[in-house]
C-alpha cells in the first residue's frame, strides 16, 4: 500500500522559509516513471500545483513560484521535500504530496495534508 505523509513546522513567519518534507512508503521516489508534487490549497481557493521531482531527480516548478520553490529528495530515506522562500500570509495553505505516473497530473496518491500558517 503506498502512504504519503507530509511533515513539517505548522507554524511559519513572515520572510521566512518554509520547510516541508513527504515521507513515502510502498513505493520507491526512483522508480521509472513517477513524479512526485507538492499540491497547496489556501483557505477557501482551489488547489495550486508548486512543482514537482521526476524519479530520475529532475525538477519543474510553477511559474508563478519558481523562484521561491526548490524541491529535493534524499533517497536513501525515500522521502522528498519543499522549501518555500520569504514566505507571506498568503503562503498559508494546506500542503499536499501526491505521486502521479508520468507528471500527466492523474494523481493516484496523496498525504493527508499539512496545515502551514504564515504568520508573526
Amino acid at each position: 500500500q503506498v502512504q504519503l505523509q507530509e511533515s513539517g513546522p505548522g507554524l511559519v513567519k513572515p520572510s521566512q522559509t518554509l520547510s516541508l518534507t513527504c515521507t513515502v512508503s510502498g513505493s520507491s521516489i526512483t522508480t521509472n516513471y513517477y513524479a512526485w508534487s507538492w499540491i497547496r490549497q489556501p483557505p477557501g481557493k482551489g488547489l495550486e500545483w508548486m512543482g514537482v521531482i521526476l524519479y530520475d531527480g529532475t525538477t519543474w516548478y510553477s511559474s508563478s513560484l519558481k523562484s521561491r520553490t526548490s524541491i529535493s529528495r534524499d533517497t536513501s530515506k525515500n522521502q522528498f521535500s519543499l522549501q518555500l522562500s520569504s514566505v507571506s500570509p498568503e503562503d498559508t495553505a494546506v500542503y499536499y504530496c501526491a505521486r502521479d505516473y508520468m507528471a500527466v497530473g492523474a494523481y493516484e496518491y496523496w498525504g493527508q495534508g499539512a496545515q502551514v500558517t504564515v504568520s508573526s
